[in-house]
């Protein structure tokens, strides 16, 4: 039995995994793990078994039924609400996936894509007349995926204030409940005015392309609310986060720089390396055998993300930071019907946004020591609070 999942990442080696992964890895890809309110469940830490219990339908992602390995991720005895997608199964969850997947068009894509272009070249632009240093986060890791998610769903970008302080709570692990519950609240409110206005006064975006469908207010806003808090905190930590693996690994780096058209390659690389997403939760429908082990109705698996990512049993060096490897096979987005649905435009943020750093600024370097860089140890996602950087002129 493990007594606790691990969450602790290596100060010196601040990429790597949670310390002790890779052991339970090793020695038992599927052990028992116990959770914070006392349930008995399960980890899995192999990249074979991470994908197996993601793609098999007698695991349940319904937030009533399942544990959580971690204190401070808030749980729920109740089922999901009308609309949060990703905390249901199928057919509800087949449903709201399909209405949404069709406003993922070919033109939206393309349009996101030059905007992307154009957003990302602006705060270059900004972070050149500023001069160094600036902070990396601040200057383009959050601005970029905050623009790219106000156009996806029809934001006006002046309104973000409003609500991505909040946004950014949501994943504090540090926050008292009743403070949690506010940035919910806050959240939640503005995207129901949204919807409201999108009702009134459609516009060309996700969100008014929903209102023509059957969904309810209540089914939009919280599938606006789903969307505007995965869209902007995972992407913003991302590109800090990849930025500053590249400016660590200066080899990887002048990679990148030297030839920018290696970028989808890159990416997913660094998606591979990184794993912001420390785990996802599923919880057995029925009594399943998996790895030799007879998994209980009820029992909680927690699939680890970033074990799984760096198992050498799929990857060939896995702890080398490979910006030119071949293959891939992730799962940083996850697997099965619940992978993630904005991975696409997640790719096309990071595939822009990083080369384009690189390239402007090919001196850019860390403006403070490495091991002095603030570290999102206190965040449900993993990356930096803030990556002071500099460049030579």
């Amino acid at each position: 039995m493990t007594p606790s999942l691990p969450t602790t990442r290596p100060a010196h080696r601040p990429f790597d995994p949670p310390e002790g992964l890779a052991e339970l890895r090793e020695q038992a890809p599927l052990s028992r793990l116990s959770y914070p309110d006392g349930h008995e469940g399960w980890l899995a830490t192999s990249h074979a078994l991470v994908r197996e219990v993601l793609a098999d339908p007698r695991f349940s992602v319904r937030p009533e039924i399942r544990h959580t390995p971690i204190p401070g991720v808030p749980g729920s005895d109740q089922p999901a609400p009308p609309g949060i997608f990703n905390a249901m199964d199928a057919p509800e969850h087949t449903r709201y996936r399909r209405l949404l997947t069709g406003q993922f068009t070919v033109r939206r894509m393309r349009r996101l894509t030059e905007q992307i272009e154009d957003i990302t070249a602006q705060h270059l632009d900004e972070m050149e007349r500023h001069g160094g240093p600036v902070d990396l986060v601040e200057a383009l890791a959050q601005p970029v995926p905050a623009q790219v998610i106000c156009e996806l769903l029809g934001v006006p970008y002046a309104d973000r204030a409003r609500f991505q302080a909040h946004a950014l709570d949501m994943f504090r692990l540090d926050l008292p409940p009743e403070q949690l519950a506010a940035a919910y609240g806050a959240v939640h409110e503005f995207v129901r005015e949204l919807v409201l206005a999108k009702r009134a006064a459609p516009t060309d975006d996700l969100l008014s392309g929903l209102t023509a469908t059957d969904l309810t207010d209540e089914e939009l806003v919280n599938i606006g609310f789903v969307l505007l808090g995965a869209g902007l905190d995972t992407t913003a930590n991302m590109l800090a986060l990849g930025a500053f693996a590249l400016l660590s690994h200066p080899d990887q780096l002048a990679v990148l720089r030297d030839d920018p058209g290696i970028a989808g390659r890159a990416v997913e690389e660094l998606l591979r390396y990184l794993s912001i997403i420390p785990f996802t939760i599923r919880t057995a429908l029925e009594d399943v055998e998996l790895h030799g082990a007879q998994i209980k109705a009820g029992e909680t698996v927690t699939v680890s993300i970033p074990a799984a990512n760096r198992d050498p049993g799929h990857f060939a060096d896995p702890d080398v930071l490979d910006l030119l490897r071949a293959g891939s096979g992730h799962v940083a987005f996850g697997h099965g019907i619940h992978q993630c649905l904005g991975q696409q435009l997640a790719r096309v943020e990071l595939q822009v946004a990083l080369p384009a750093l690189v390239t402007r600024f090919p001196a850019l370097r860390l403006a403070i020591p490495a091991e002095d860089v603030a570290m999102r140890t206190d965040m449900l996602i993993y990356g930096v609070h803030r990556l002071p950087v500099t460049w030579e002129v």
